[in-house]
């Protein structure tokens, strides 16, 4: 089960799981969206499902997932993409905004991760996945309630997993960096800015939705079973050191 999949990073997750066989259920705001997505699902002959719901609703939230466990028997994999930026510097910030923004990211996480676990511990076994964001490890400017409500998804997800682990279920937060996406605009900056932007990243390119989506495949797997508690980053190695850029450029000289 994924939020926030008719789109963007989410619906590449999705697809990414119905590719391999996985019955995927998408969760979304956005009927239009979700309508499409169904229709794609139906004509690549994937097995899933499409549910509207807004993960800032606690009672939708738990009635969605009754429909779905009865529905399907089981859910095995809850992955928490659902997310909304929140830009302005602190003396500006609107506080509805700063609200809003921890409502999505936050509070929407905590509804479907306490509606999801009764199920995971009936079955003994599960998977929890949070978005978190490379804002949670380093913020920036004007980013104040973005990074704040990422942050604080990082240590739900832990604690989570030290509740959840004598029930085998674990739970893991992902840090992407540099993707491109409606929400930052980074493949429409200007070429210079851009540039500067990629001489953060020891691999110096965009990241793409595929390799968010990997990754989260890969935590949802029975090859990331003694994995729990963590945040990992899928950032291209953003500021793994000082300047990465200069590995480039004396590469580019060699």
């Amino acid at each position: 089960m994924i939020t926030g999949a008719a789109s963007g990073i989410g619906r590449v997750i999705a697809e990414t799981f119905a590719r391999n066989g996985a019955v995927t259920v998408a969760l979304d705001i956005s009927e239009d969206a979700l309508g499409t997505l169904g229709a794609d699902f139906a004509e690549q002959g994937w097995a899933g499902a499409q549910y509207i719901c807004d993960v800032r609703d606690a009672v939708a939230v738990t009635d969605v997932m009754r429909r779905i466990a009865e529905r399907f028997g089981r859910i095995d994999v809850l992955v928490n993409n659902a997310g909304i930026n929140a830009e302005g510097l602190v003396e500006d910030l609107d506080v509805d905004l700063w609200d809003r923004c921890f409502a999505v990211n936050v509070r929407g996480t905590f509804n479907t991760c306490k509606a999801v676990v009764p199920f995971m511990k009936a079955q003994g076994t599960g998977r929890i996945i949070n978005a978190a964001s490379f804002a949670a490890i380093m913020p920036s400017i004007g980013a104040s309630a973005y990074a704040a409500s990422k942050a604080a998804v990082v240590q739900f997800t832990r604690t989570l997993a030290g509740e959840v682990g004598p029930w085998n279920i674990t739970a893991n937060s992902y840090a992407p960096g540099m993707i491109p996406t409606a929400i930052n605009g980074f493949a429409h900056m200007d070429a210079d800015e851009q540039s500067k932007k990629l001489d953060m990243l020891a691999l110096r390119r965009w990241g793409e939705s595929e390799d968010v989506a990997n990754l989260v495949c890969f935590l949802a797997s029975d090859l990331a079973s003694y994995i729990s508690g963590t945040l990992v980053d899928v950032s291209g190695g953003k500021f793994s050191t000082q300047v990465p850029s200069v590995a480039h450029q004396q590469n580019v000289h060699a």
